[in-house]
């Protein structure tokens, strides 16, 4: 069950990270389709960061003498440049939805379709081969929390609390965490937050009270890219080895489904972000799930194709999306380009 429930959480904290991205691009009017792309650069920024900083040797020093706190702050560091890149990446998005008034749709689609293109080709130039990893090691010996790492013995009981949440995790997944609350805060109960959801639903209102409908617009989409290029890397550092190929399985294109599932809503999204990241789970490492703790793997037993299991986490969201997308309520003025001059 530890297993399970920290296999879900990796899964779970990415898509949540993103869906909430998606939230904020769109409560401010803005469609992130490019969620998917912007996840892809932020996973290659995070990844080139990390490779470039153990190839100068900055942090060599804090890896051999066990210093986790200064491994840790490596990690949070490589978060923060994917945000930042992210960020910039979707100023594309927002000049030509905000700017030239662009088809939102089409846009999102133009950067999911450059990013995979234009991080393989900085592959290739950096690396001269199709996948970009880490200079030395992995994600797991680098960043990765254990027993032995707070202090306790290898073989030492925590508990099921101290095993499941304190032992072989990522700070990134609590990071993260805490990010979607104090964000989901900043939406719903701040006067930015109000503005910014204003802006969604009704912008000439909002333009005749005073409120920069274009500022608000730019800024819930680089908040939106900020979000992605982290969750984009926090994918790569916990489900990918830190490693970065131009493809992020389709996480963008989830978390999308995951924010419509959730209507919106913070905390919806948490829920179905859990549901999702559970079926991923299941479909990544249903063979060796032992859910009871009796040494039985079920689920590998019952004679069920690997297939059907790696496909399970989509059909689960066509599933869904057929019978909660009609009772799901997007923002008003979603997709619709501002004119100030129209009334």
């Amino acid at each position: 069950m530890t297993f399970l429930i920290q296999q879900t959480l990796i899964f779970a904290i990415p898509l949540m990270i993103v869906a909430l991205a998606g939230v904020f691009a769109e409560r401010s009017g803005i469609i992130n389709l490019a969620l998917e792309g912007i996840m892809i650069f932020g996973a290659f920024v995070g990844v080139l960061f990390v490779r470039m900083m153990q190839q100068a040797q900055v942090f060599d020093a804090a890896k051999k003498s066990g210093d986790w706190l200064a491994l840790q702050g490596f990690e949070l560091l490589a978060m923060l440049v994917a945000a930042v890149m992210g960020a910039i990446f979707s100023l594309l998005l927002s000049f030509a939805s905000v700017n030239l008034r662009a088809d939102q749709t089409i846009g999102g689609t133009a950067l999911n379709l450059m990013a995979p293109a234009l991080v393989l080709f900085l592959i290739r130039i950096i690396a001269n081969q199709n996948v970009l990893q880490m200079a030395t090691g992995d994600s797991a010996s680098w960043f990765m929390i254990k027993k032995t790492t707070l202090g306790f013995d290898k073989d030492a009981d925590l508990g099921f609390l101290g095993n499941t949440f304190l032992n072989k995790v990522y700070l990134a997944t609590y990071i993260c965490l805490i990010i979607f609350v104090v964000l989901s805060i900043l939406l719903y109960k701040t006067k930015f937050g109000m503005r910014l959801r204003s802006c969604g639903e009704n912008p000439q209102a909002a333009d005749s009270l005073g409120i920069n409908v274009y500022k608000m617009r730019y800024a819930g989409t680089t908040i939106s890219g900020a979000l992605a290029g982290m969750g984009g890397f926090v994918y790569a550092l916990t489900t990918a080895n830190c490693s970065s190929n131009g493809d992020v399985a389709g996480f963008g294109f989830l978390a999308l489904a995951v924010m419509i599932f959730g209507n919106w809503k913070p905390l919806n999204i948490a829920g179905a972000s859990l549901l999702f990241g559970l079926f991923k789970c299941i479909a990544a490492a249903y063979s060796s799930l032992d859910i009871n703790g009796d040494g039985v793997y079920w689920l590998a037993e019952i004679g069920i194709s690997s297939h059907v299991y790696r496909m399970l986490p989509y059909i689960i969201t066509l599933v869904v999306l057929a019978f909660t997308s009609k009772k799901s309520r997007a923002p008003k003025a979603e997709g619709i380009p501002y004119d100030k001059g129209k009334r």
